[in-house]
């Protein structure tokens, strides 16, 4: 009997976050392995993406998802390794990009590219994506919470703009900031599709470049892009000469390394250009037709499957929404609760300074009352001194009448000395009794103030046993066709064509573009300008001739086919 034994191979595929590991059979297919990736990972906008790998001979290509994954040239190592990247890109995100999870791939993605500096980004947008980088990563600013510092760790600006700028990195980080604080209320989601939005109108945004030559043997590029085929002088990536869209062309095909793209327009010629490696071919004719399709299907009504893709979002959305908004409402409420609390402290740190000012001045009190009973005691000791005094000079009244018969001199004088002596009493006396009377008012203030005194101790007290509102309860690939031939589906011949009325989001957006030009103007400042790259000064060039993205696009595609065909061969 025999027995087969089927070895399993271990897979690792790399998405632009996250690691996935995976057993697959030596009969499994490209397909199988894709569609257990796009599962694991909840994605159903399967036609953007590929499974991207390093053949034996070290160039990057895709899995062929009708072949076996054991069947291509696949570096074998152990797990086998594979990147699962965005293949071809949308037009328009905020249109076609319907997935939460699809829209982080491709921000992850283009995120990079910009780092990386495989895209060109001038810059002041470079800081102005960073921003949204930034919301997207950290949500809104919070500037207890987010202090200077807190984006030393994080890779937000190419090193060629860094390079070329004297600004150390808290200086960067300001600017960063100082638009990241604009986008309070954006949810992370939405940060992610207007840098995507910021992002799709840079000149190298999801282009394909290859090495081709022309009939004259020229050294050129071609540019894939979803809108079309475009023409690029050697040194400069950023401005085409020449473009052809989707829908001017019928057919492509290659023999070798000979490439022919046919015109719709049979007065046109063919549009011929070389390659200088098989593989090279084959991979331009896989992007060629996924782009061809899906320029076209973008023109036509939704399939069911993407209605209800979108519908879903929408209802998705709309939840997210509401959760955004009460979580919103409850922060407010929380941030209402804190402020309050914090009201309530500061209204206890004063009461407790009150108690101590009035527990001083209770003392003071207490220290004046002991001084005024020591005083009454003094007004009564003198008090008793006047009476004293009275008794004596009645005594010496009665000791005159009693010496009657003593000489008259003698009488009056004695006399004078008893009237004296009682006017001197009556004087003392008067004396006493305002003292004594100042003091019987000094004992009642003293009461009032004690009485008052002990009714604001009783209202502190009530209002420090109360603890109310002190404290809140916490609460399907495109198969690279083996035939090196592709009949294009065009359809009716006058196919719309939007792209050509486009205007970028920056021209679109007033303020948008003053808070740019007022970067880019301070920027120049601590600019050193020996550091410029060919690509910068080519963008200041097309800046300065009033040039972006789609006002190049329109220009190049004017002229009838054959006109641009010629003008492609003169090269």
């Amino acid at each position: 009997m025999k027995c087969t034994l089927y070895l399993q191979v271990n897979v690792r595929v790399t998405t632009m976050d996250a690691e996935l590991e995976f057993a697959i059979q030596p009969s499994t297919t490209g397909k199988q392995l894709f569609d257990q990736v796009v599962k694991t990972i909840g994605l159903r906008e399967l036609w953007f993406f590929g499974l991207q790998y390093v053949d034996s001979k070290g160039f990057t290509t895709w899995l062929k998802l009708n072949k076996k994954v054991m069947g291509q040239d696949v570096k074998k190592e152990t797990p086998l390794q594979f990147k699962f990247r965005a293949k071809f890109y949308p037009e328009d995100v905020s249109e076609e990009l319907i997935q939460e999870v699809t829209q982080r791939m491709f921000f992850l993605q283009v995120k990079e590219a910009i780092l990386s500096e495989d895209a060109y980004c001038p810059p002041e947008t470079s800081v102005l994506l960073a921003s949204y980088a930034v919301q997207a990563k950290y949500g809104d600013y919070n500037p207890d919470t987010h202090k200077t510092g807190f984006l030393a760790g994080d890779r937000l600006l190419p090193q060629r703009v860094l390079d070329q700028h004297q600004l150390s990195k808290a200086e960067w980080e300001e600017r960063i900031v100082n638009w990241y604080s604009e986008h309070k209320g954006l949810m992370r989601e939405d940060a992610m599709m207007e840098y995507l939005k910021i992002a799709q109108d840079l000149e190298m945004y999801g282009v394909n470049y290859f090495d081709i030559k022309n009939k004259k043997g020229t050294d050129l590029f071609l540019g894939v892009d979803a809108l079309g085929l475009n023409i690029y002088e050697r040194d400069d990536k950023l401005t085409p000469r020449i473009g052809f869209p989707w829908s001017e062309i019928r057919n492509i095909s290659f023999n070798d390394k000979k490439f022919i793209i046919k015109p719709i327009d049979k007065k046109a010629p063919d549009f011929v250009f070389y390659t200088g490696r098989l593989r090279i071919s084959k991979r331009i004719l896989a992007l060629c037709m996924g782009n061809h399709e899906l320029y076209m299907r973008r023109r036509k009504a939704d399939s069911i499957e993407v209605q209800q893709m979108k519908a879903q979002a929408k209802e998705e959305r709309a939840a997210r929404e509401q959760r955004e908004k009460l979580l919103t409402e409850e922060k407010k409420k929380r941030e209402a609760a804190e402020q309050e609390k914090q009201e309530l402290q500061d209204r206890l740190k004063a009461f407790e300074l009150e108690r101590e000012r009035q527990a001083e001045q209770l003392e003071e009190t207490r220290k004046q009352t002991q001084e005024l009973e020591e005083k009454a005691k003094a007004a009564e000791e003198e008090r008793a001194a006047v009476e004293e005094a009275k008794r004596a000079a009645e005594a010496a009244q009665a000791a005159a009448l009693a010496a009657a018969s003593a000489e008259r001199e003698e009488k009056e004088r004695l006399e004078a000395e008893a009237a004296a002596a009682r006017l001197e009493a009556d004087r003392r006396e008067q004396e006493a009794l305002e003292k004594e009377a100042e003091a019987q008012r000094a004992r009642q203030e003293l009461e009032e103030q004690r009485l008052r005194m002990e009714m604001e101790k009783r209202e502190l007290e009530e209002k420090l046993a109360s603890p109310a509102n002190l404290y809140m309860n916490e609460g399907d690939d495109h198969d690279e066709n083996d035939d090196y031939t592709a009949e294009l589906q065009v359809g009716e011949e006058d196919v719309p064509r939007p792209e050509e009325e486009r205007e970028t989001l920056q021209a679109k957006n007033a303020r948008l573009q003053k808070q740019l030009e007022d970067l880019k103007s301070e920027l120049k400042i601590s600019q050193d300008s020996t550091k410029q790259t060919a690509e910068d000064k080519i963008h200041i060039e097309n800046v300065a001739q009033g040039r972006d993205k789609y006002k190049t696009l329109r220009d190049i595609r004017k002229g009838n086919t054959k006109k641009r065909v010629d003008e492609y061969e003169r090269l």
